[in-house]
């Protein structure tokens, strides 16, 4: 009798012990271990070494679901519910109470090409664990899912459909990031409705004394906490590791932003609202995005991580032959410095569509959008090769657009008495050249969801086959914010919807990208951070474009519309005080170091009629990229890299510096051996500084081999760029020397 109940005692040790075992998982090259565990009370616990160094030291893992309302009707006939409140606390419980019923693993290892991109190829290589977490009070389970890459961790939580968890509500989700230290970071403030920040550098533990003077305005921004920040978050830590904690494939939930405990030095997930404070909605089976560290010992891995891109699904669209890379120009920056507009009139501080006849309105004469000046632009588009001419206020609508909470505020389809749609499209056309079209949606998402077929049809009928679009200012439906789950849902609506249609979508103010142009690559760009337009509302920080490419851009291109050869704002409007922290060439580089397959020329034709030579380099480079190379990186100071366009031997290169410029020795070992290559090498003069001499620069022309090395130097504010092309001919480099 004794014996039967000391084995069944084991027995049941043994299963507590299998139920609670650490599970590790190691990355495909071995330097980083992840271990995962259930903590004494059954919640999920993982941490994470890279190298042998602790990056994550052991968080916590779960979420919080909104309590349901034990006196809510279930029918329309009154039903008693029959459950009491303890009942209900523990169905609001998925972070603890369980026991591991199961874990996997697994290795996965492809190659694949991507429609558009910075290389021909990625590979997607991890090792995987998912565990299977039952929570026996409550009859649930789940599954957290584990990817190790090379290059970092990503995880995310599984709700298979079952009896007793089929629909329910996020109150929180309560995601740990618990760091090591008190890191470096490179941060801009949490907020539901705006990323238009400058990111403020400081240590983890003056957030909160930093954060009142970093929450700059903007046209609609709810900040949530004096420690939140915002995802991409870059840290640097003491013993030289760079730290990136993101999300991949935000789809039908909440975006992320990171809330601080400054005490412990830990992060948790803060998961934005909507009009109602809940933060998310779910049906099962479904999941969350994943939530990502990226971690390396050299910046310049951080830069070709494509960890965000493999975490999402492979492409959905069949046919992508009508997906291209663009650059292009646009009747834009005179009206963002102030010098013209997009209204029509002056004379009507009221607009309802439908019924004002503007051909009864004295135009106010500064509208931008009219027929003869895109005219303009587009003979300058063909002239120098540019793909297509963006045109913004060429609808009815914009007197009255912005800051009324206004539901119908614009049809998208009917243009100004001064604009004619057919005319300009026929003009492109001869020319080589497309318009672009522009939806600015003043965010009344209920308006542009009843008029988008309309609107993309009218795009189709009319030639155009790109599109910038705009959510400025708060939302429609009111309370909701631009990166709840709604608006989400919202914004890869519009993605897909203009697929059908083989239209592609460039969404200003939308939610922060998150690698879903894997999926659908019509999603071409976002702005989603502080652009070029902020130049001329008093100016970035210098090294903005330093930071960016670590933080924003590592879930996807930015539409950054670089390119002012004109820094000084007030010689397009004397009112306008404001200066570009650039010098012109650093703009140059931007094309190579901010990337995109969408590059806007944004400056005026005049400008770049003054510096010819100059704007060469933006007629030059490449969209589209067989390769790149990260040649120098350090977050906040400087970056360097070079690209190699799609289906050439030729390569450009780019150099973005902070207020500190740079100096280095150059390499170009990346070129092929054997070959010998022409370069012309943009680069800021002596002499030059963003602040004081913006535009001075030298070219300089010459011959380089990849055993050439070249001592450049960036100014205050500035970079270089370099054009290198692959001599096919000898005769090409008469009267030239090696540089």
């Amino acid at each position: 009798m004794n014996i039967k109940k000391n084995l069944t005692m084991i027995a049941l040790l043994l299963c507590a012990f299998v139920a609670n075992a650490q599970q590790k998982l190691t990355s495909p090259d071995g330097n980083f271990e992840m271990t995962f565990s259930l903590d004494e009370k059954g919640a999920p616990v993982y941490d994470l070494t890279y190298k042998n160094q602790l990056v994550i030291k052991p968080s916590k893992l779960g979420l919080e679901l909104k309590k349901e309302d034990a006196n809510k009707k279930t029918d329309f006939e009154w039903t008693e519910k029959k459950v009491n409140q303890a009942e209900l606390d523990a169905k609001a419980n998925l972070y603890n109470g369980f026991v591991l019923k199961d874990a996997q693993t697994s290795t996965f290892d492809e190659t694949w090409t991507p429609v558009w991109g910075e290389e021909k190829e990625i590979r997607n290589h991890y090792n995987e664990l998912a565990v299977t977490l039952d929570q026996p009070k409550s009859n649930r389970y789940i599954i957290i899912r584990f990817r190790l890459f090379n290059d970092g961790l990503g995880f995310r939580y599984e709700f298979p459909q079952q009896p007793n968890l089929n629909y329910f509500v996020i109150k929180e989700e309560l995601t740990q990031f618990a760091m090591t230290g008190d890191h470096k970071a490179f941060w801009i403030p949490g907020d539901y409705d705006t990323q238009e920040y400058d990111y403020t550098e400081s240590r983890l533990s003056e957030i909160r004394g930093l954060m009142k003077k970093a929450i700059t305005p903007n046209s609609s921004q709810t900040p949530f906490s004096p420690t939140g920040v915002q995802t991409s978050l870059l840290m640097k830590t003491d013993n030289g590791l760079y730290i990136n904690l993101h999300e991949a494939a935000l789809i039908d939930y909440s975006c992320m932003h990171l809330n601080l405990d400054d005490k412990n030095m830990v992060f948790q997930s803060w998961l934005t609202p909507d009009a109602k404070g809940d933060k998310g909605y779910m049906q099962t089976p479904c999941h969350t995005p994943w939530r990502t560290i990226i971690v390396t010992d050299d910046a310049r891995d951080m830069l070709a991580s494509r960890m965000t891109l493999n975490l999402n699904e492979p492409c959905k669209i069949e046919d992508t032959s009508w997906i291209k890379p663009v650059k292009y120009i646009g009747v834009w920056w005179d009206m963002i410095t102030g010098k013209g507009s997009w209204a029509y009139t002056d004379e009507v501080p009221s607009v309802k569509l439908g019924e004002l006849d503007y051909t009864k309105t004295q135009p106010n004469g500064k509208h931008s959008a009219n027929t003869a000046n895109v005219k303009r632009y587009i003979d300058f588009a063909a002239e120098h090769g540019f793909d297509q001419v963006l045109v913004e206020g060429w609808n009815e609508g914009w007197e009255d657009w912005f800051g009324k909470s206004k539901d119908y505020v614009f049809d998208f389809v009917t243009p100004y008495p001064d604009f004619d749609v057919k005319e300009l499209n026929a003009y492109a056309a001869s020319k080589g050249v497309k318009l672009m079209m522009h939806h600015e949606t003043s965010s009344s998402v209920r308006n542009y969801e009843r008029h988008m077929d309309k609107a993309y049809q009218f795009m189709v009928d009319n030639g155009y086959n790109s599109l910038k679009s705009g959510y400025v200012g708060d939302m429609i439906p009111r309370g909701e914010h631009h990166y709840g789950q709604w608006l989400n849902d919202h914004y890869l609506y519009a993605v897909k919807k203009a697929a059908d249609y083989k239209i592609m979508v460039n969404a200003h103010e939308a939610v922060r990208p998150t690698g879903i142009c894997r999926t659908y690559p019509n999603l071409i760009g976002n702005e989603s951070a502080r652009g070029t337009e902020y130049e001329a509302f008093g100016g970035s920080n210098v090294n903005h474009t330093t930071i960016l490419p670590f933080t924003r851009l590592m879930g996807g291109p930015m539409d950054y519309t670089p390119g002012i050869f004109e820094t000084d704002c007030s010689k397009m409007d004397p009112n306008n005080t404001s200066r570009v922290r650039s010098t012109l060439v650093r703009q140059l580089a931007l094309y190579v170091t901010m990337y995109s397959p969408l590059q806007m020329a944004a400056d005026i034709p005049e400008n770049y009629e003054r510096f010819m030579d100059a704007f060469q380099f933006i007629k030059d480079v490449a969209i589209d990229w067989d390769e790149t190379k990260y040649l120098e990186a350090e977050p906040g100071d400087y970056i360097t890299i070079a690209r190699r366009a799609k289906g050439t031997g030729d390569w450009y290169v780019g150099c973005t510096a902070d207020e500190n410029g740079h100096e280095t020795k150059l390499s170009f070992d990346f070129l092929e051996p054997g070959k010998k290559y022409i370069a012309t090498i943009y680069a800021d003069a002596k002499d030059a500084s963003w602040d004081k001499n913006p535009q001075a620069y030298t070219i300089t022309k010459g011959i380089l081999t990849n055993k050439s090395k070249l001592n450049l130097k960036a100014a205050s504010g500035g970079g270089f760029a370099i054009s290198i092309k692959e001599v096919k001919d000898n005769k090409e480099t008469k009267g030239l020397k090696r540089l």
